[in-house]
C-alpha cells in the first residue's frame, strides 16, 4: 500500500512518468486492430441472441435432481422438430430448454417427454412462447435510447470542455468500449438477453466517468499552456494521465471485484442466466473503459488538438527552445571541462617545477 501510495506521489509531481501519450500510434493502432477483430467476430460467428430476440418455445423443468443436459437433446429430437435445443441450467434443481417455435401438438408432446426423461409430474414442465416481435421492440428501444444517450453526451461534454476534439475523443472510446464488450460475446458465445442490453447501457456512464475524470486533468494542466514554455501540450496531457493513474486503478478494483463476485456466483455456482448476463457485461465493459481512458481516449484527444495550428506552433516553439537549451548546456559543459583541464595542468607543472630545481642543485 505504501508502494502505490509513492507511486501515486511520484506520478503526480512528473518525477516517474509512463508514457502513455508519446506511443499513441501504437495504443491506436493496437486499439482499430481489437475493434476490427470484434467486428469480424460478429460478421461472420455472429451473436448467440436468447429467445427474447429471436422468439420461440421455451420449457423449464423444476425440483429435478438429473441436471444432465442429453435428455433434454433426445426429447426434442424424438418430437422429430428438426433443430438443435439450446439447453441450460437454472440454480440447482432446474433445467431450462429453448427451442424454435413449436405447434401446440410438438409442446405438449415436449413437456410429456421433458417429464419423463427428468422424472418429474408433467405440472412442473412449464411452457411459454415468445413472439420475436417482443425481441425486435427491446432491440429498436435499445438502438434508439443509444443514439439520444450519444447525442446528448456530445452536447453535454462540448460545452463542458468547450473542444470538439475531448467530445470526440471520449465518443470514439465509448463506441470502442461497446463494440469490443460485444466481440466478447461474440467470442464466448454467450447468450445476449436483455439483461445483457442493459449491463452493455450501464457501462456507458461508467466509460464515460473514468475519460472525463482523465479530461479534466488534461484541461486543467493545459489551461494556461502558451504562458508555458517547458513542455508541450502531449507533454501536459501524459502528465495529467499519469496523475489520474493510481485513482483509476483504485477505482477500477473496487468496482470489478464485486461484479467479479457476481459473475463467479452467477456462472459457476448458481447458474443464473440473469445474474451471469449482465454481470459479464459489467466486468467486461468496465475493464475495457479504464483501460481505454488511459491507452485511446487521451493519445486520440491529443492527436485532434496538435492538429490545430496554435497546437502545433506551440509544440514547435517548446522543442525548439529546448534544442537551444540543450545545446548551450552542451557548450557550457565542454568550457567547463576545457576550463577544469587548465587547471589540473598548471597544478601539475607546479608540482613537478621544485623538482627539477633540486636535481639542479
Amino acid at each position: 500500500m505504501t508502494r502505490l501510495s509513492n507511486l501515486g506521489n511520484e506520478l503526480h509531481t512528473g518525477e516517474r512518468s509512463f508514457p502513455f501519450v508519446q506511443r499513441r500510434r501504437t495504443w491506436l493502432t493496437a486499439a482499430a486492430v481489437l475493434v476490427l477483430l470484434s467486428v469480424l467476430l460478429v460478421a461472420f460467428k455472429g451473436i448467440n441472441a436468447g429467445i427474447e430476440f429471436t422468439g420461440g418455445s421455451q420449457f423449464t423443468v423444476t425440483g429435478t435432481q438429473n441436471l444432465e443436459e442429453q435428455p433434454a437433446h433426445d426429447v426434442v429430437a424424438e418430437v422429430g422438430t428438426g433443430q438443435v435445443a439450446r439447453v441450460s441450467t437454472v440454480g440447482s434443481t432446474s433445467v431450462r430448454v429453448q427451442t424454435e417455435e413449436l405447434s401446440p401438438e410438438q409442446t405438449d408432446a415436449v413437456r410429456q417427454g421433458l417429464a419423463e426423461a427428468y422424472e418429474v409430474p408433467e405440472a412442473d414442465v412449464a411452457s411459454t412462447f415468445i413472439g420475436p416481435s417482443w425481441g425486435q421492440d427491446i432491440t429498436r428501444q435499445a438502438l434508439v435510447g443509444l443514439i439520444v444517450f450519444i447525442v446528448l453526451v456530445t452536447i453535454v461534454l462540448s460545452i463542458y470542455f468547450r473542444s470538439w476534439q475531448m467530445a470526440g475523443a471520449a465518443l470514439v472510446s465509448l463506441i470502442n468500449d461497446l463494440v469490443l464488450t460485444v466481440g466478447v460475446y461474440a467470442l464466448i458465445g454467450w447468450e445476449v438477453t436483455p439483461a445483457t442490453v442493459i449491463g452493455l447501457l450501464t457501462i456507458l456512464g461508467y466509460s464515460l466517468y473514468d475519460t472525463v475524470v482523465v479530461f479534466d486533468k488534461v484541461r486543467e494542466n493545459t489551461q494556461h499552456l502558451d504562458e508555458q514554455h517547458e513542455r508541450t501540450y502531449a507533454e501536459l496531457s501524459n502528465l495529467a494521465v499519469n496523475q489520474t493513474l493510481v485513482r483509476s486503478i483504485n477505482t477500477s478494483l473496487t468496482s470489478l471485484l464485486p461484479v467479479g463476485s457476481i459473475l463467479f456466483v452467477g456462472a459457476l455456482l448458481l447458474g443464473a442466466g440473469t445474474l451471469r448476463d449482465i454481470a459479464l457485461a459489467l466486468f467486461v465493459g468496465m475493464f475495457v473503459s479504464t483501460v481505454s481512458s488511459v491507452f485511446v481516449a487521451t493519445p486520440l484527444q491529443v492527436v485532434l488538438q496538435e492538429r490545430s495550428e496554435g497546437i502545433r506552433q506551440h509544440t514547435s516553439d517548446v522543442l525548439e527552445r529546448r534544442r537551444r537549451r540543450t545545446g548551450s548546456d552542451a557548450v557550457a559543459v565542454a568550457a567547463v571541462a576545457a576550463e577544469e583541464s587548465t587547471v589540473a595542468g598548471t597544478h601539475r607543472g607546479q608540482a613537478a617545477q621544485p623538482k627539477r630545481r633540486k636535481g639542479r642543485r
